[in-house]
């Protein structure tokens, strides 16, 4: 065999090998459709783009049922922006709605042979990929009829074209009002996938209660009832919002409006937070996103049509954090994917890092396998450490001082505190103020001097070991020395590196060393608080 059939055989091999990893690639990945419904018709193809690949199906508003119960192809199809999508590679499948009016719902469940074969037509006439339907506020005494209009979707729809359901997120279990419409197991029988509306926790209401959109427990709630109702694991989308709520809470507005769950996009949060000096917070027991603000008397603020006036708000929305939390689940539980209401309301960062993480790559530079992943997914998924940027960790960088005093401070709760005084002189206006600040007031760290903190110069393993030893405090025994050759015993940091030692936290070198002025990586610090984490939360007790 001469040199130039054999290159042509390897190259032939690449090539297969390549398609083959390709091909794994797109089996692997996980499901993402989002619903689009606001903005105007010429926002549309930016509003996809700007997902940058992550969507495999876009569900516009294209169907309405009117309120006879007739099919209504809206204004806002465009064959153009259809045409698009495809070029893309992304499907549309078009949502069809009653928006709530019950009398919409009912007639069309009661005329669904019609409303079914003239979807289909729809569907082939405008080259669509399928159908999702949304149908909303209707009662259980019409579960069978729902469920029967998507069998005669199924029916009349080509097989590969997707017919979806929209169904209620039922984390308790409901079996009458409009949750009990949903016959989750028999609609999974005809759809391709049930997507779960794993949102409006909260709604818009007085009876409402003041909280999440959607918790981490209620998201994942409302996939273990789809489980347990018999869905297949491969017909389960889980629904995240894009928007929050928003609650007065010292009563009506001066124009006597109630404000109690009114939805916003989350691009407004920010906004109102900056313009009247709030605060965003972050509960860790919900896994969820809230901020506070007060309006002074004389000054306003319009969402929409409703007027924000003088008092007190708060705010529960999704941010990153929380968005990221949610986004563990589907692999840990082996469904389909995700889907979102709805697209124009999202952050900006939001695409940067959803596929990511969805696909369970947490950081673009922590491989799989790094021997600190586990560590930095576990203390990111807490909260403690967050990455440099929302797709990296950056974990061979040098640990800064003022790093350091942030990542304890998440940890120990107390990114709320307002520290009694403010002594560093050097850490005016630098990002970590507060927690520098809020640290030194509590005891944990203290300055190179009274008024100099030095926050970004490296944190040393014996300088760690000190501010850990000042928290916990751990008792030392006196029976077993520091094994490290490079700790004197009469070392200032002898005490602290023996007790974190004999906790088994820290370890030191083969050559029996522990270079206690050797500087801590990103990668280590997570490594140590992992290892730690039953020490923080036991403290927190």
């Amino acid at each position: 065999m001469n040199k130039y059939k054999l290159l042509l055989i390897l190259t032939l091999m690449l090539c297969i090998l390549l398609q083959n990893s390709d091909s794994t690639n797109s089996q692997t990945r996980l499901f993402n459709m989002s619903y689009l419904y606001f903005g105007s018709l010429s926002s549309y193809i930016h509003q996809v783009d700007k997902t940058k690949g992550s969507l495999n199906v876009v569900a516009p508003n294209y169907f309405d049922i009117t309120k006879e119960g007739q099919l209504d192809i809206t204004w806002r199809l465009q064959s153009s922006f259809i045409a698009e999508m495809h070029k893309r590679g992304v499907r549309v499948v078009p949502f069809l709605a009653n928006h709530w009016d019950q009398t919409a719902g009912i007639n069309g469940l009661i005329n669904r042979e019609k409303l079914a074969k003239d979807i289909a037509l729809a569907i082939e006439q405008y080259n669509l990929d399928g159908v999702n339907v949304d149908i909303e506020g209707v009662g259980h005494g019409y579960r069978d009829a729902h469920t029967e209009l998507v069998r005669l979707l199924r029916e009349y729809i080509p097989s590969h074209k997707e017919v979806s359901v929209a169904v209620a997120a039922n984390p308790s279990g409901w079996n009458t009002g409009w949750h009990g419409f949903y016959d989750y197991q028999r609609l999974s029988n005809h759809a391709d996938y049930l997507m779960i509306m794993a949102y409006d926790e909260s709604w818009e209401s007085p009876e409402s209660p003041i909280g999440p959109v959607s918790s981490l427990s209620f998201f994942e709630r409302s996939i273990k009832y789809a489980i347990n109702q018999g869905v297949p694991k491969s017909k389960i989308v889980a629904g995240l919002p894009f928007y929050g709520r928003i609650w007065k809470l010292d009563g009506p507005t001066l124009e006597n409006r109630s404000i109690t769950g009114l939805g916003l996009s989350s691009l407004r949060v920010d906004p109102l937070i900056q313009k009247f000096n709030g605060k965003l917070l972050f509960d860790d027991k919900t896994q969820s996103a809230y901020a506070t603000f007060k309006i002074p008397t004389g000054q306003s603020f319009f969402l929409g049509s409703a007027k924000l006036t003088e008092g007190d708000y708060v705010i529960w929305y999704e941010n990153e954090q929380s968005i990221k939390a949610k986004l563990r689940v589907p692999n840990q539980y082996g469904i389909k994917g995700t889907g979102s209401w709805a697209l124009y309301h999202e952050t900006p960062n939001t695409w940067d890092y959803y596929t990511l993480w969805l696909n369970s790559t947490y950081f673009t530079d922590v491989p799989i396998g790094n021997w600190a992943e586990a560590n930095i997914n576990h203390v990111s998924q807490k909260g403690w450490m967050k990455g440099t940027t929302s797709t990296t960790f950056s974990p061979n960088s040098t640990l800064t001082r003022a790093q350091g005093a942030v990542i304890l401070v998440r940890a120990l709760e107390n990114e709320n505190y307002e520290p009694k005084s403010y002594q560093f002189k050097d850490t005016v206006r630098h990002w970590a103020q507060k927690e520098i600040e809020t640290a030194r007031e509590l005891g944990y760290l203290h300055g190179k001097t009274s008024v100099k903190f030095d926050p970004n110069s490296p944190l040393t393993r014996e300088q760690l070991a000190k501010i850990l030893y000042n928290i916990f405090d751990y008792p030392l025994n006196e029976n077993i020395q520091v094994p490290f050759t490079d700790v004197p015993i009469e070392h200032w940091s002898y005490e602290p590196i023996l007790a974190i030692y004999q906790q088994g936290h820290i370890k030191g070198y083969d050559d029996d060393t522990f270079r206690p002025r050797g500087l801590s990586t990103r990668a280590q610090m997570a490594a140590l608080m992992d290892r730690m984490s039953a020490d923080f939360e036991n403290r927190l007790k």
